[in-house]
């Protein structure tokens, strides 16, 4: 049996319009895949950190109803170190008004116990460790980098996120942004 030139016509628009269809949902899919996601505080909550001072754990839950900064730094990441007095000074004026700063180190406890030291910080530190890579993740930071910020607004929500280093002034806009 031998296709006519219409027949063949249509398996090749089918075959066309198939082919289409399946480009526009990969490029669907990798889009999706590219864009940040808004994370889920679900994986934090639960969370116990050990302190460099090896006192008391800190305990996520007990940071909820609140607004909250959170960041993740190391020891060995220059952005990381530039931005603490950034951090530190967020936390002295803004703690009043009910804000709190948390650092989670992904970083071993000695050389965060050296870092603080020299650099000391009025706000809470918990290790994280390298298991803190995948708490990043599932905030929202799919690649993983650092530093990574994570403001949660008072009801419990991610308000803003950013991976790379943040300042007094951006930290205080996004406190503005939330009153």
């Amino acid at each position: 049996m031998t296709d006519t030139p219409a027949s063949l016509r249509r398996r090749l628009a089918l075959a066309a319009g198939v082919a289409a269809l399946a480009a526009a949902g990969g490029a669907w899919f990798g889009w999706r895949r590219a864009q940040p996601s808004a994370g889920s505080l679900d994986t934090l909550w639960p969370q116990q950190f050990d302190t460099p001072s090896g006192g008391a754990p800190l305990v996520a839950a007990s940071l909820r109803g609140k607004p909250l900064v959170l960041n993740f730094w190391a020891s060995w990441c220059a952005p990381c170190v530039r931005e603490m007095p950034a951090l530190d000074r967020f936390h002295r004026e803004y703690a009043p008004r009910g804000w709190q700063v948390v650092g989670l180190a992904i970083d071993g406890p000695t050389p965060v116990r050296e870092f603080l030291a020299k650099t000391p910080v009025g706000f809470p530190i918990g290790l994280a460790g390298l298991t803190g890579t995948e708490l990043v993740r599932t905030l929202g930071n799919t690649q993983g980098g650092l530093p990574f910020t994570v403001v949660i607004d008072a009801s419990g929500r991610i308000a803003h996120q950013k991976l790379g280093e943040t300042s007094f002034e951006e930290l205080a806009g996004w406190a503005a942004s939330l009153s």
